[in-house]
């Protein structure tokens, strides 16, 4: 097309909704780098200027492509919840870059050796294998602004966002600091028919408790290690309950655990 930005010809041919807008950033220029130091600012912003980048559905390359939202979401772990009686989705999404490289055939093998933090699979029948790391600074941080957890609400009659906010905080991953930047969400909200959202998913240790129609946390419960899974409610003896696995999770550096906890809600 006439007068297309990079990658617009690209994006024409693939299906995109009218609405909502999207709920997590799909590109990231360079200088919106993000970093708590010059130093690691410019080494996100370096590593970002480097990759192919022309927004959803830009191919692995060779050279590199940045994929946003990476591979574990946006919203594609645990699922969205429904609330009939607002019609409003609740959906919670991840917000980090991946970095995916083709590496020819010969060459996986060493570049498996050299690269043993990154996640390195071979392609059998392929003449590339394939480097998928997360994009992140010398310092641990992801490359790509926050929040990089987020649970939104969705009004299904016109696609408007109702309310969006952070979800989770860097307790577990920065020494303590519960900064409320959000964490990688795995596992998915539950809703209740008195306008609560329950929710664990995050990488910090805690069950969290919302208002269904404005977003605002209303209590937040300490579980033994990560929920990284979806809550469930239930009836025992005329007592409302809320109960989810605490187990950790194997590819991110979280306690291991073995735990269902439960927590009773508050009679009205």
């Amino acid at each position: 097309p006439q007068d297309c930005a990079p990658g617009e010809a690209l994006s024409q041919t693939q299906p995109f909704p009218v609405a909502p807008p999207p709920l997590v950033p799909n590109t990231v220029r360079p200088k919106d780098a993000f970093g708590v130091t010059w130093f690691d600012k410019r080494f996100c912003e370096q590593a970002i200027r480097s990759l192919r980048a022309e927004g959803l559905y830009t191919p692995p390359t060779e050279q590199g492509t940045l994929f946003l939202p990476f591979t574990g979401g946006g919203g594609n772990w645990g699922g969205p919840a429904y609330d009939p009686a607002r019609n409003l989705l609740v959906v919670n999404m991840s917000n980090f870059a991946h970095r995916i490289q083709l590496i020819p055939e010969a060459d996986v093998e060493r570049i498996d050796e050299t690269f043993h933090d990154s996640e390195v699979s071979p392609q059998k029948g392929a003449p590339f294998g394939m480097r998928r790391d997360v994009l992140i600074s010398p310092l641990g941080l992801p490359c790509n602004p926050p929040p990089w957890g987020v649970l939104a609400a969705i009004d299904l009659s016109d696609g408007r966002i109702v309310w969006r906010r952070p979800l989770g905080t860097t307790e577990q991953l920065a020494g303590g600091l519960a900064l409320p930047l959000g964490t990688p969400t795995l596992g998915g909200p539950a809703i209740t028919a008195g306008g609560v959202v329950f929710i664990g998913a995050t990488l910090d240790h805690y069950l969290r408790a919302f208002d269904v129609e404005t977003g605002e946390e209303l209590w937040k419960g300490r579980l033994p290690t990560t929920g990284t899974a979806t809550p469930m409610t239930y009836m025992w003896k005329g007592k409302q309950y809320v109960a989810i696995f605490s187990g950790g999770y194997a590819n991110v550096d979280t306690k291991p655990g073995d735990e269902l906890v439960a927590f009773a809600l508050p009679e009205e």
